[in-house]
């Protein structure tokens, strides 16, 4: 049983309105920051990019997807020659590992295809329900869930959307919370709004859409000096 925050039902209904309108407003065109050309591309992404940043990501598949095409691909390659090619995305050999343990399983028991169903994909080494559920929203459009990585994780909790410790329990609650038909978009413009304004460290709320209904202890409510008039000028306009 998840941990859930102390609103009634209506109080929660009305803050999920705007914090839907203001992500919206924020973010209307918000997607997968992983670049990719098909589901292959995009499964490989995702796992590249557990504990390492998407513009690292994109930095390595620029050449890497050049070289490798196919589930078989990666499947034959030999491992040392991967793991070099990967190593700057951090844990390269467990990485190696999934990927090419993936790739294996794809080409045996999946007819070379990158399964688009949660249950199929969850079988594959190295993918966990996150990767499941970019894979499926993202090249597959199919809203089987809602990605929790580390940003989604943080701005969740300082919503009061969740009390829960445990990406999946987060998951689960997020989806009792927010309108299946939104799950895929929700994803991104909460990761997107956890890159750009509610940062782990120092959060820009006065750049947030949706300040107005966050209670977190570590706002920061500071307005930036570029919004404060110099004093010589605010001294001569009270002359």
């Amino acid at each position: 049983m998840t941990n859930k925050p102390k609103f009634t039902p209506d109080v929660q209904r009305r803050r999920i309105t705007q914090i839907l309108r203001g992500l919206d407003k924020a973010y209307p065109d918000a997607e997968c920051a992983l670049k990719h050309s098909d589901s292959l591309e995009l499964l490989i992404a995702t796992i590249l990019s557990a504990q390492c940043t998407d513009e690292r990501v994109n930095l390595v598949t620029r050449d890497l997807f050049r070289k490798y095409r196919t589930p078989k691909d990666y499947a034959v390659a030999p491992s040392k020659v991967l793991e070099a090619e990967i190593r700057s995305t951090g844990f390269y050999r467990n990485k190696t590992r999934s990927i090419q343990g993936a790739c294996r399983m794809i080409l045996d028991q999946f007819d070379g295809r990158v399964p688009d169903t949660m249950e199929k994909l969850i079988q594959l080494p190295g993918v966990a329900r996150k990767t499941a559920n970019v894979v499926m929203g993202v090249a597959y459009g199919k809203a089987e869930g809602i990605v929790v990585d580390t940003h989604v994780f943080r701005v969740s909790r300082r919503l009061d959307l969740t009390t829960a410790e445990t990406p999946e329990k987060i998951e689960l609650d997020l989806m009792q919370l927010i309108p299946k038909q939104k799950w895929i978009a929700f994803s991104h413009q909460m990761i997107h709004h956890g890159r750009k304004t509610c940062k782990a460290r120092k959060p820009l709320c006065h750049l947030c859409t949706i300040e107005k209904v966050c209670r977190s202890k570590d706002k920061v409510m500071a307005f930036p000096l570029t919004n404060i008039e110099p004093q010589g000028r605010r001294a001569r306009t009270r002359q």
